[in-house]
C-alpha cells in the first residue's frame, strides 16, 4: 500500500536510507543518520508541494519516495523537482520501486511540475534501470565526482519532461 508518509514512518524511512548508505554507491552520504537528524527534512516534504510517499508491507515501511525542490530558492526552477526512491533490501525486485515511481510521477503531474530529475550515482545500476524503464533519459554526466574511500563514481542526471 502506498500513502503519504507520517511522522511515525520516519524511523523506517531512515533505516532504509541507512541501508543505502551502508551499501555505498546508492547515495552520496557516507555517514548514517539518526531518526532525529531527518526531522527537518521530513517536515519540508508536505503533500501539497513536495510529497513523501511510503510503501507499507507487512505492517512496516519497506520503501519510500521523495519529491524535493531542485536548487531550492531559485524561482526560475520552481517547476523542476528531484525525485529519489529507496527500497528495503529484503523487498527488492518485487515491483515496489515501480509502484512508488509511478505514484510519485502522478503526484508531480497533479502538482503542476514540468520537469523531474533523478540524480543517480553511476554505480547504482538498479536505480538507473528503474528511471530508464519510466522514460527518464540521461541529460548529464559528471565524471568521477563522488569518492567512496578512494573509489570514484560518477553522477548521472536523468530527466523527464512531464
Amino acid at each position: 500500500m502506498i500513502r503519504i508518509a507520517e511522522i511515525n514512518d520516519l524511523e523506517g524511512i531512515v533505516a532504509i536510507y541507512n541501508q543505502a548508505i551502508d551499501a555505498q554507491f546508492q547515495v552520496a552520504f557516507t555517514h548514517r543518520f539518526a531518526t532525529e537528524d531527518r526531522v527537518g527534512w521530513f517536515r519540508e516534504h508536505t503533500p501539497d508541494k513536495y510529497p513523501l510517499l511510503v510503501y507499507i508491507a507487512d505492517g512496516r515501511v519497506v520503501g519510500w519516495l521523495s519529491v524535493s525542490p531542485y536548487r531550492a530558492g531559485r524561482e526560475a526552477l520552481r517547476y523542476t523537482v528531484d525525485i529519489s526512491y529507496f527500497i528495503h533490501k529484503e523487498y527488492l525486485h518485487q515491483g515496489i520501486g515501480s509502484q512508488l515511481l509511478a505514484a510519485g510521477l502522478d503526484m508531480c503531474r497533479e502538482l503542476g511540475y514540468k520537469t523531474v530529475l533523478a540524480i543517480i550515482l553511476s554505480k547504482n545500476t538498479a536505480s538507473v534501470s528503474l528511471a530508464e524503464k519510466f522514460g527518464f533519459e540521461q541529460w548529464a554526466f559528471l565524471p568521477d565526482v563522488a569518492d567512496f574511500d578512494g573509489v570514484e563514481c560518477s553522477h548521472l542526471y536523468y530527466g523527464m519532461k512531464l
